[in-house]
């Protein structure tokens, strides 16, 4: 709950930012001046880039979300608590890929179902590969859509 109101907050600050960024696009486009209304074209795409980036980051956090509590509720969640620690509180590299290793091993064995693929989006998570892990958990999202598709 703590870092979902987190990332309200920051929502409300970003939004408030691109508000105040489009009044100064606005501004600047009504002068009627020929440089100004170039430049005030410009600041006015960064608003609307904002939004368009707001949305996709909420809507692909509450799609996770929805994988995390339908895994949860089917006991599935990916449990790193007995993996060994570093110092700075990040998973020992070696338990880390031993972990990563018997992920890739369930996707393999199972490439259609998405449970697979969030928890190896997990594993890469652990091991500091948020690029991978990103687009694996894109992955078990689009895999869950279609068996939630195929369901109803």
């Amino acid at each position: 709950m703590r870092a979902r109101n987190i990332a309200l907050l920051l929502t409300l600050a970003v939004a408030v930012y691109l508000v105040l960024l489009a009044g100064r696009a606005i501004a600047l486009l009504s002068t009627g001046e020929t440089v100004p209304v170039i430049f005030g074209a410009g600041v006015l795409l960064l608003p609307l880039l904002g939004v368009w980036i707001l949305y996709s980051t909420w809507r692909s956090g509450t799609r996770i979300q929805r994988l995390a509590r339908r895994l949860e509720a089917e006991g599935g969640l990916p449990d790193v608590s007995g993996l060994p620690r570093l110092p700075s509180g990040r998973v020992d590299r070696g338990a880390a890929d031993d972990w990563f290793a018997a992920r890739q091993a369930e996707v393999e064995a199972a490439p259609d179902d998405w449970r697979p693929w969030y928890r190896l989006a997990h594993a890469y998570d652990i091991a500091g590969d948020r690029r991978r892990a990103r687009e694996t958990m894109r992955r078990a999202v689009d895999l869950e859509a279609g068996d939630a598709g195929d369901a109803g």
